[in-house]
C-alpha cells in the first residue's frame, strides 16, 4: 500500500496552472514542511515535501490555501525522473494529493497573518480573506453557505 499523510505548514502561496484543451484541469503544486520528531543537532528540523493536486482538489487549494496554513494532506507518493538542460538525470518524489485540509483554528490562522507568516512578501497585497462568513467563538473557521458544489470531497 503507497499512502503519506502530512501535517504542516505552507511554505509559500500555492502556485495553480491549469492544463490546455477542451476539458482544462487545475494542477495545483505546493510545499509542506514538516517537522521531524527527533531533531538532532546539525541535521535539519523539517522536511520539505513536495506536493501536486490535480482537479477539484487543486482549485479549493487556489482557493483557500496561503503561506503560514498548517494543512492536512494524505495521498500517495510518486516517484520520477527526467534528464535536465546539462544532460544529467534528476530523480523526483512528491506527494500526489487524495485528500487535503485546514487544520488550524480561525483563531490560529488569524493569529498567524498578525504575525506577518501567513503574508506574502510583496506589501502592495493585501492578506486573504479568512473564508469565513459569521463570527462563531468557537475557534474553527465557518464555511459559507452554497459552498458544497465546489468542495472536492462530495
Amino acid at each position: 500500500m503507497n499512502k503519506a499523510i502530512l501535517v504542516g505548514r505552507l511554505t509559500r502561496d500555492p502556485e495553480i496552472r491549469y492544463s490546455q484543451g477542451e476539458n482544462s484541469t487545475a494542477i495545483g503544486r505546493y510545499t509542506v514542511a514538516v517537522d521531524r520528531r527527533f531533531k538532532r543537532e546539525g541535521e535539519p528540523a523539517a522536511d520539505f515535501i513536495p506536493c501536486v493536486a490535480f482537479g477539484r482538489t487543486a482549485e479549493f487549494v487556489e482557493k483557500y490555501f496561503r503561506q503560514g496554513m498548517r494543512v492536512s494532506v494524505s495521498g500517495r507518493i510518486q516517484t520520477g525522473s527526467y534528464t535536465n538542460r546539462d544532460g544529467v538525470k534528476v530523480y523526483t518524489t512528491e506527494v500526489i494529493v487524495e485528500e487535503n485540509e485546514i487544520s488550524e483554528s480561525r483563531a490560529e490562522s488569524e493569529a498567524s497573518r498578525a504575525s506577518g507568516k501567513g503574508q506574502k512578501s510583496n506589501n502592495n497585497q493585501a492578506a486573504p480573506a479568512t473564508p469565513s462568513t459569521n463570527s462563531n467563538d468557537d475557534g474553527f473557521m465557518n464555511i459559507p453557505d452554497g459552498i458544497d458544489e465546489e468542495l472536492p470531497f462530495n
